[in-house]
């Protein structure tokens, strides 16, 4: 997402600086690389901790917010932009400069996903600190001038937790490497991708592929790996696509994708439809955007094995075309116009 927009604006505007909790100096793109990093205090502390500091998210944004100010001093911006799926929205811009928030999700962990974090030692933690933090978080909404959303279950959060309005602009999808294989020809095989963690749910697709007898072929790692291969029946695989051809070739080679879990957008789902195959999805979160139920896939309301068998029989054959259509919504050039469009808004550049 950083290179998405940093490579929407360097049309219209000089970037600058990245500001970010956490810097592994990874290499992201190159639209991001060339630009200077300044991380928080806490980039100090060893990785291993980083997942048990979320109490101190507000004391990494309160540096990075006194980093800006600073810079801002030597060098005044035009325009402060997060990506924020945790704290980062909580920057304090320095006074008349606009921030525009793009938004993957409220703090999951704080706002939505609570069960899923509960029990040991962190869980317990997080039970301690939610109604604080929850009030920082919500308080600290105000710093923000413009919201985009990933998805109108997103803006929809973004109202019940900030109460605050946002503008609903997808993801960019690459839709012109994700296309349908020009000869169509498609194998037997249901498919799921992802990570391998709970709340993926690739537990309710195997138990389904198991029932069914039904070649499975699940491409992804993750903690919940060995779970995972134990419970599988003989129908089901592990693949590994090391490659975005490799997993380019899946989507476009599998029946239909299985996508059983609660996403804020979900670019899989998506990125499968883009290359012509359609997805029987939970009917929760970002599913309700990116599938058409009974168009370009099917989708079920309750996680249980007898209704995901069910949204599979009623899987439209033959949508390609329809999936295809539908994909092309979320295209990166879409995205790019409207992350331009957004900031020509906020610091009064003209349009074209």
């Amino acid at each position: 997402m950083l290179e998405a927009i940093a490579q929407a604006l360097n049309p219209i505007a000089d970037l600058d600086t990245i500001y970010t909790m956490f810097d592994t100096g990874a290499d992201i793109g190159p639209g991001i690389n060339q630009l200077r990093r300044r991380a928080s205090v806490l980039n100090t502390l060893p990785a291993a901790a980083r997942r048990w500091l979320i109490p101190a998210n507000p004391i990494a944004v309160a540096d990075l917010s006194r980093k800006l100010r600073t810079d801002h001093r030597k060098r005044p911006f035009d325009l402060v932009i997060s990506t924020h799926s945790a704290a980062i929205k909580a920057i304090r811009p320095p006074p008349g400069v606009p921030h525009l928030c793009y938004i993957h999700a409220p703090a999951r962990y704080i706002w939505t996903q609570g069960r899923d974090y509960a029990g040991g030692l962190r869980g317990f933690g997080l039970s301690l600190i939610r109604p604080a933090y929850k009030a920082w978080d919500r308080r600290t909404a105000a710093h923000v001038s413009t919201f985009l959303a990933n998805s109108t279950h997103t803006a929809t959060q973004v109202r019940r937790c900030y109460n605050a309005p946002a503008e609903v602009v997808f993801p960019p999808v690459r839709t012109h490497f994700f296309t349908p294989d020009d000869e169509g020809l498609r194998d037997d095989f249901w498919l799921a991708v992802g990570a391998l963690v709970p709340y993926k749910r690739f537990d309710l697709a195997i138990r389904a592929a198991n029932e069914a007898r039904h070649p499975l072929h699940i491409i992804g790692s993750g903690p919940d790996a060995p779970r995972l291969r134990a419970l599988a029946g003989p129908t089901v695989s592990f693949i590994e696509a090391k490659t975005d051809a490799q997993l380019r070739h899946a989507y476009r080679t599998a029946k239909l994708l299985i996508f059983p879990q609660m996403e804020d957008f979900g670019i899989v789902a998506v990125e499968a439809q883009s290359c012509g195959t359609p997805v029987v999805a939970f009917a929760k979160g970002g599913s309700e955007d990116t599938v058409r139920n009974g168009i370009t896939g099917a989708t079920f309301q309750v996680q249980t094995v007898a209704d995901l068998l069910a949204a599979i029989r009623r899987c439209p054959r033959h949508a390609a075309l329809a999936c295809r259509e539908h994909a092309e919504k979320f295209d990166e050039d879409l995205f790019s116009d409207h992350i331009r469009a957004a900031t020509r808004a906020l610091v009064n550049l003209p349009a074209g």
